[in-house]
């Protein structure tokens, strides 16, 4: 039985302070771990086995080579797992006018919500199994099962051929790739962590604008199954250098367990957090998968429709580095909470008003691809600020085995809404919009559980 022990301050904390301490700048910095910890009367023993002071604060590179082949090996992995994942809206788009034109949107939104579900879900395993044995086998595994997915994809015809290639495998191979590849980045960098993380993250984006362009002339030229084999073929050859680059650096957690840990929600603020990942990603994967057919429904060519998730993760580049920056100087939390108002402002002040003009549809998706790029890069890092490095896994993986259902339910309801309402979009822009009202309102309450009413505070 582990003992519970108290928590060290990190050695540039103020004593006079439990948790906080001053930054440059003259605002208060939290230290999330020994001030979370206050929030919540005690960190639970199962989750916390050494002091933070042992947990090696100033023993991270924040650079070198290694460190940096590490960023680069996670880019290569995120390049085909989130790169593929930022293109639902492509696939849904082309899979609706041919495969599956017999079905409503709403059964085949079925097939990418099962993907998101699966690449989250997984991670109730994947997470603690990197903390136990680190990142080789998996990496290896997710390597191969994205190859063997996209193969199979590539002859599907049937909706159980999509739902079980894509949905299933590619979703698992997602889970592999993803988790401990971002898990990895934090094994090196602390202070810098959000920077990294950001750079790394970048990868999904510029997949996301290359991989619709590259579709969009091969399926014009040599048709879906060569398409989609093309695309197999150069995700294979980037993961599998990604295999020589990720490592990690500490060592496995004192008692870690490949088991997920359901009593960390009795640190509230990893609750709130959890609440406020469910709400944002509920909404953050409607506009990515309906996106396109929205664009379609409003008389634009099919070339647009492609053109539209090239724009939308163009600016998806942008808001995965600048915010990364900016989290390491004002906090994680607080770059979410800007992200995700935006986000809101983005869905009321521009898509619903204005998005059947091309103008207000593209300003829509260069904002909308910032804010959920700063979001998809940025929450790993939050998480990260409540829990020390070698059980970052383990928080993860729970946190999104919650948020996975968001993500199941997320895409299938929109859908409905969109045939509820005789193919309008207004009902699915008001849902995602007021789903990213309620993650501000969460990330806020996580903050203030911490560090109280203090909004300046660095968290």
């Amino acid at each position: 039985m582990t003992t519970p022990i108290s928590i060290v301050p990190t050695c540039d904390s103020d004593p006079k302070s439990s948790g906080e301490k001053s930054s440059k700048e003259g605002v208060r910095e939290v230290d999330p771990v020994s001030a979370s910890d206050s929030a919540s009367s005690r960190f639970d023993a199962a989750s916390e086995a050494v002091p933070l002071s042992e947990a090696d604060d100033n023993e991270y590179p924040e650079g070198g080579v290694r460190a940096w082949l590490v960023v680069f090996g996670c880019w290569l992995a995120l390049f085909a797992a989130l790169g593929i994942m930022n293109i639902l809206a492509t696939f849904q788009t082309y899979v609706s006018s041919n495969q599956l034109a017999s079905y409503d949107p709403g059964t085949i939104g079925w097939i990418f919500s099962v993907y998101t579900f699966v690449s989250f879900f997984l991670g109730i395993y994947i997470g603690p199994l990197f903390d136990k044995y680190g990142p080789r086998y998996l990496i290896m595994s997710g390597t191969a099962c994205l190859a063997v997915s996209l193969m199979l994809l590539s002859i599907s015809y049937e909706y159980w051929h999509f739902l079980l290639a894509f949905g299933i495998l590619s979703g698992l191979a997602s889970s592999l790739l993803f988790t401990p590849s971002i898990a990895a980045v934090g094994h090196f960098f602390r202070a810098r962590r959000g920077f990294a993380t950001g750079i790394a993250s970048t990868a999904g984006s510029v997949g996301g604008i290359i991989f619709p362009l590259m579709l969009q002339r091969q399926f014009s030229s040599v048709g879906w199954a060569w398409g989609i084999r093309i695309l197999a073929f150069l995700c294979f050859a980037v993961t599998i250098v990604a295999n020589f680059l990720i490592r990690s650096r500490l060592p496995p957690a004192p008692n870690a367990s490949v088991h997920p840990d359901v009593l960390i929600f009795k640190n509230k603020a990893f609750a709130l957090t959890t609440i406020a990942v469910f709400m944002l990603e509920f909404a953050l994967f409607i506009p990515l998968t309906y996106l396109s057919s929205y664009v379609l429904s409003k008389g634009f060519s099919h070339a647009f429709s492609f053109d539209i998730i090239t724009i939308l993760n163009t600016g998806s580049v942008f808001g995965r580095v600048l915010p990364g920056y900016w989290a390491d100087r004002i906090g994680p939390f607080n770059v979410n909470m800007i992200s995700a108002f935006i986000t809101v402002i983005a869905c009321f002040g521009v898509w619903l008003p204005v998005g059947h003009t091309k103008a207000g549809i593209i300003v829509f998706a260069l904002v909308f691809g910032f804010t959920s790029g700063c979001n998809i890069s940025m929450v790993p890092v939050a998480i990260g600020r409540l829990c020390r490095t070698q059980h970052y896994g383990r928080y993860y993986a729970t946190c999104y085995t919650i948020v996975s259902v968001a993500v199941l339910i997320g895409i299938p309801i929109a859908g409905k809404v969109v045939e509820s309402n005789k193919g309008e979009y207004w009902g699915l822009i008001v849902l995602t919009g007021v789903c990213y009202v309620a993650s501000v309102v969460a990330f806020l309450m996580a903050k203030v559980s911490v560090v109280g009413w203090k909004f300046w505070a660095v968290f």
